[in-house]
């Protein structure tokens, strides 16, 4: 190796997700990354490394001789880095950054996980920017925060997406509802008020892309997930919302899940910043540390 570059560490990390999964596609969205664009990460280190290190096939994908021989020093070396990270983030070095997120999100899950990262690292400062999805990657994009944590669809080559948490979506009306018009089979379904953020429907589109056509009478546009929420407890309509946001009310009977043998599409909470930030290396720290603290 030394008349050659060093691989890339994002390489190395979409080479340990491809290894560990042995499916391109769940590697993919480990690393927050299309198929696609991680296939091509694999291909420019077997580039760099003058190996090939799967065999890919239609339906499996193995890893080669030098694949397993390189995994073990692929994980040391990403181990290696990270505790770099914990070396190099003193308690005396003052940071400062602002962080955009949605405002549900960011009350439940990610105020409090900033307030536990004040008690490790007392001298970094979270300032927070609440927003929509697009408003806070327009910040982004402007320069007027530091990084996001967003679900919302992104793929810029100047970005770096670090992977926090999958996001999963139900279906779900109140009982009050369900019982006086009840949903029947997906192609029958009566039809029901759709509760919404906005009319570009960011939350239906889940149950919309994954199944059959539904009809609903009318759409009402709440502005914000907690408002949707309300709604839909109070029966005066049907939603598709995250887990983490109705789990309890499920578990409770608040809520009820409609049309439960439709698999809804998921997403991912991904932290995005640009690949160039002098807090670059802060911000890994940082995805680190939400990675580490459960949705709520």
């Amino acid at each position: 190796m030394s008349g050659r570059s060093l691989p890339p560490v994002e390489s190395l990390r979409c080479f340990v997700a491809a290894a560990e999964q042995l499916n391109f596609r769940r590697a993919a969205a480990e690393v927050a990354l299309t198929p696609a664009a991680l296939g091509q990460r694999i291909k420019q280190l077997e580039a760099q490394l003058e190996c090939r290190l799967f065999d890919r096939s239609p339906r499996h994908v193995t890893l080669t001789p030098e694949g397993q021989a390189l995994l073990g020093r692929a994980r040391a070396a990403l181990e290696a880095l990270r505790a770099c990270h914990e070396v190099t983030a003193s308690e005396g070095t003052a940071v400062r950054m602002t962080l955009g997120t949605r405002f549900e999100l960011g009350m439940s899950w990610v105020v409090p996980s900033l307030l536990e990262l004040r008690r490790s690292h007392p001298r970094w400062h979270v300032d927070l920017v609440f927003g929509s999805g697009p408003e806070i990657l327009e910040r982004l994009e402007a320069g007027r925060v530091d990084a996001v944590v967003t679900s919302a669809p992104s793929a810029r080559a100047e970005w770096t997406a670090q992977p926090l948490h999958p996001e999963h979506y139900v279906f779900v009306g109140a009982p009050s509802l369900l019982d006086t018009t009840p949903f029947g089979q997906p192609g029958d379904a009566p039809r029901h008020r759709l509760v919404d953020i906005d009319a570009s429907l960011p939350l239906a589109r889940y149950l919309i892309s994954a199944g059959p056509e539904l009809r609903f009478d009318d759409v009402w546009c709440m502005g914000t997930g907690a408002a949707v929420l309300s709604v839909v407890r109070e029966g005066e309509g049907v939603a598709v919302l995250p887990v983490h946001m109705v789990q309890d009310d499920l578990a409770a009977g608040r809520l009820r899940l409609v049309l439960p043998e439709i698999e809804l599409l998921s997403d991912s909470f991904r932290l995005l910043y640009r690949a160039t930030s002098p807090l670059a290396e802060v911000l890994a720290e940082l995805a680190e540390h939400l990675r580490a603290r459960s949705l709520r």
